[in-house]
């Protein structure tokens, strides 16, 4: 049987890390990997890291609102969808795995047609548009949260988690403060905003800067072009747009951690055990906000709405700090299973593997 699969996801690094996850486990069972993204997404940077094939195509966003795009993403879309298809065509994968994001519609839709089996995966509670988009076309669609199976077609919906990257696992702290430039006489505090960062999370932190300082070190992921050029040399505070190898450094040095609510990043959380504080995002369709809420309610995270960071930041990081040891006995009970056999069993099931 063939032993070529497709990988597509994109727009945030949400849509790609667990499609990285994945990439040494299909290589090792002799998989030829080809990936299929936007034209300009965060995806293409970070494949081009992993040395496989990239098929970029056109892609429009699928807005529940009014904007002038509305008018002209449609035959983006379109114009995608017959380059995915001319490739998939030429190229003809065992099977197609989506992580979702826009630019995934157009290739599951063509590898469908083509008769090409499609296994997609949602992060988050409930599923976002993309994947719905999707999930008709899909043979099996796999979710992160139990609740999520009653919003999938049953014969449909598998439980797998969120595949996560094993480099993470393998961090070194002192590479992680010899990075920062920070000693070990104070605790870490890493704040993750996101690839695209966090404004409102952003803002906070650096209006409480100096009264954060006196007790914590901080290392903020603050996103692409969010970088404050005032605070370059503040000493205790190291600032970055975006990180990849050095990720798993951060992670093993950081002692608690402010985030957004992301399903991948509150995954890797949990799988790391480090105690945090969820800002999910304000807008959007609420997921982020499920998201956090299921993760509060098994005593993994304490969980601060957007509106109220700013009065109470100080007061809640050191609230966690304090009682760091009871979150991170709750997230080493997690139940989380490991999410890479289960997915890859479903791949090599739907290439006709096994």
């Amino acid at each position: 049987m063939s032993k070529k699969i497709v990988l597509t996801g994109g727009g945030t690094a949400g849509h790609v890390t667990p499609n990285l996850a994945l990439i040494p486990y299909l290589q090792k069972a002799g998989y030829d990997i080809y990936y299929i993204g936007s034209m300009n997404g965060i995806e293409k940077k970070l494949i081009a890291d992993y040395n496989i094939p990239y098929l970029p195509i056109e892609t429009g966003k699928f807005r529940r609102y009014f904007d002038p795009k509305n008018f002209t993403d449609p035959f983006r879309v379109i114009k995608g969808y017959r380059s995915a298809r001319r490739f998939l065509k030429d190229y003809r994968p065992a099977v197609v795995f989506s992580k979702g994001g826009y630019v995934s519609v157009p290739v599951v839709q063509a590898a469908a047609r083509l008769h090409i089996p499609c296994i997609c995966h949602e992060s988050d509670m409930t599923p976002g548009l993309a994947n719905k988009l999707c999930t008709p076309f899909a043979k099996k669609v796999c979710c992160n949260f139990p609740e999520t199976m009653k919003n999938l077609p049953q014969n449909k919906a598998v439980l797998t988690g969120t595949p996560i990257r094993d480099e993470l696992f393998t961090g070194d702290p002192e590479k992680g403060y010899q990075l920062c430039g920070f000693t070990k006489d104070k605790p870490v505090m890493m704040v993750i905003g996101g690839s695209l960062g966090a404004a409102s999370v952003n803002k906070t932190v650096r209006d409480n800067l100096d009264t954060l300082l006196q007790d914590f070190q901080i290392v903020h992921l603050c996103g692409r072009d969010k970088i404050d050029n005032l605070l370059l040399t503040k000493p205790g505070y190291r600032q970055f747009e975006y990180v990849k190898e050095e990720l798993k450094d951060l992670y093993a040095m950081a002692d608690i951690v402010l985030s957004r609510a992301g399903a991948n990043v509150i995954c890797e959380l949990v799988a790391l055990r480090k105690p945090n504080i969820l800002v999910p995002l304000p807008t959007g369709r609420g997921d982020q906000k499920l998201n956090a809420a299921s993760f509060e309610q098994q005593g993994y995270s304490i969980v601060v709405q957007d509106d109220d960071l700013p009065d109470c930041i100080n007061e809640k990081i050191h609230e966690l700090y304090v009682n760091r040891a009871q979150y991170i006995d709750a997230m080493s009970q997690s139940h989380q299973t490991s999410s890479i056999p289960i997915i890859m069993n479903l791949i090599e099931t739907a290439a006709g593997n096994k």
